[in-house]
């Protein structure tokens, strides 16, 4: 691929543009679905193209092509021009990009079992055998297993010296069921909702969440949920698990504190953010015990990789310490706004599409509870977990999440299981509301592979990091006071 980066790297340099890069992007997916013992879908899909960015008279150009040949190159590389010089006529301030050095690397992300190179047989096989051990009940009218594998080459070279070749393979899945008796329905899934959990792993990983072993467990905990009580409207200490609390920070902590939103950049499409300039070093976000990292360091993480979309290094800065609202998440482009270089937060998504400041590995870290002391330290309250829908206004300020399974505690003690869970909250309120964190041995990284953005539309692969967490005087049910 080289010779094609080289030769649209001299043609950008030749045309006058102050900066440039390219990137080459291959893609191959895999995704499988089962429904009650039926095979429904194995789709396989590729894709293969370039991407062109430049700065002229400063302002951004951008164009794409899948066709890899010097005339269509060639096409590209002036489309971008012309794109730029279009655009500098309306811009306020010419950009001006943080330093950067350039780098030569390779990089392949961590794998045991390449999901590729196993037999469709395998895989789907194992997959019937977990949906089988959903389907233990008339009342389970749906059971659903699915998995979906990827590998991406993503080839990154610019006029600054850099030349990065990052492959990555990467694999997820879950189960899923759906309960149906006297006109009341229940949902359960494992790990997670929504397709299950997805990591930078091959085929391993798939094996070490035990489908099998929890498709039973999930059908009765659905068909114990059709005849559960309706949760109360109140409001109590609310202890959320890992997997709700992985949305949980995507939506109120990673969202908002992406710089392009605060400036204004996404205000169309996605909103823009609370966390306003001035905010900086001066938000008390959370309680002292809330700490949250921007992670890409960790390569088995959905959001982990060695180098993002600027060439840029892989990097673990805070965001939230101490309960301190402390840092965005920036680009070269955003980052000298506030006096910073950038912390590595660019990509795009595939070849067709210019880079966004995306989440990487959002994660809250490990507080000091074991599960027994954080649940015996609660007189009343309620356990949640496992996301079924979620809602935030465009600022990333007032939401509300429901879940599909919540639980009593009295006591000390998890009691009986409630149905539609919901809760609701202002985001410095909630986050300051809590008082407890599970600790490292709870810890768990979610892979969360479809988060959407940008304009046109691009979805990303990204991640959060927690254990379970407990936070007092919470808005749980619906109701009127």
């Amino acid at each position: 691929m080289k010779k094609w980066t080289d030769f649209a790297l001299d043609l950008i340099k030749r045309q006058g543009a102050i900066y440039g890069d390219v990137r080459i992007v291959e893609r191959k997916d895999q995704d499988i679905l089962i429904k009650n013992g039926i095979v429904e879908s194995n789709a396989y899909s590729e894709s293969l193209g370039i991407g062109v960015r430049v700065i002229v008279d400063g302002a951004w150009g951008f164009a794409s092509t899948y066709n890899l040949t010097k005339n269509n190159i060639k096409k590209i590389v002036k489309n971008a021009i012309d794109i730029a010089k279009s655009s500098a006529k309306y811009i306020e301030k010419p950009i001006k990009l943080a330093p950067s050095e350039g780098i030569e690397d390779e990089y392949i992300s961590p794998y045991k079992m390449d999901p590729f190179s196993l037999p469709d047989e395998e895989k789907i096989g194992h997959l019937l055998d977990a949906n089988k051990s959903i389907r233990i009940d008339p009342k389970i009218i749906m059971a659903f297993s699915s998995a979906n594998f990827r590998r991406e080459v993503k080839i990154f070279t610019n006029t600054e010296g850099s030349f990065i070749k990052q492959t990555f393979i990467q694999s997820g899945g879950g189960i899923s069921c759906v309960a149906f008796k006297d006109g009341e329905i229940a949902r359960r899934s494992y790990p997670a909702s929504f397709g299950g959990d997805f990591r930078n792993s091959g085929w391993e990983f798939i094996l070490e969440m035990n489908f099998k072993e929890n498709g039973p467990k999930i059908a009765g905990e659905a068909i114990e949920l059709l005849t559960a009580p309706q949760l109360p409207h109140k409001k109590t200490t609310l202890v959320i698990g890992d997997s709700q609390l992985a949305l949980q920070i995507h939506e109120s902590v990673g969202h908002p504190t992406e710089l392009d939103r605060v400036l204004g950049f996404e205000r169309s499409y996605a909103g823009t953010s609370f966390v306003t300039l001035d905010k900086l070093y001066e938000l008390q976000y959370g309680s002292n015990m809330v700490n949250i990292v921007a992670d890409a360091t960790d390569q088995r993480a959905l959001g982990g990789f060695a180098y993002d979309d600027e060439g840029i290094p892989a990097q673990s800065t805070y965001l939230i310490k101490d309960g301190l609202f402390v840092g965005y998440q920036t680009s070269r482009e955003t980052a000298p706004i506030i006096g910073q270089v950038s912390n590595g937060c660019m990509r795009a998504d595939g070849f067709r599409n210019i880079p966004l400041i995306r989440m990487t590995s959002i994660n809250l870290l490990p507080g000091d509870h074991s599960w027994k002391k954080i649940i015996s330290e609660i007189d009343e309250g309620f356990y949640f977990d496992v996301n079924k829908s979620w809602s935030i206004d465009d600022k990333r300020l007032n939401f509300q999440f429901g879940c599909e399974i919540a639980y009593e505690i009295k006591n000390g003690k998890l009691g009986k299981i409630y149905k539609n869970p919901t809760y609701t909250g202002i985001t410095p309120e909630f986050w300051n509301s809590c008082d407890a964190i599970g600790s490292k041995e709870y810890y768990r990284i979610w892979g969360i592979p479809n988060c959407g953005k940008g304009e046109p539309p691009q979805t990303a692969r990204v991640s959060h990091g927690a254990s379970f967490a407990r936070f007092k005087n919470v808005e749980i049910g619906v109701g009127e006071w």
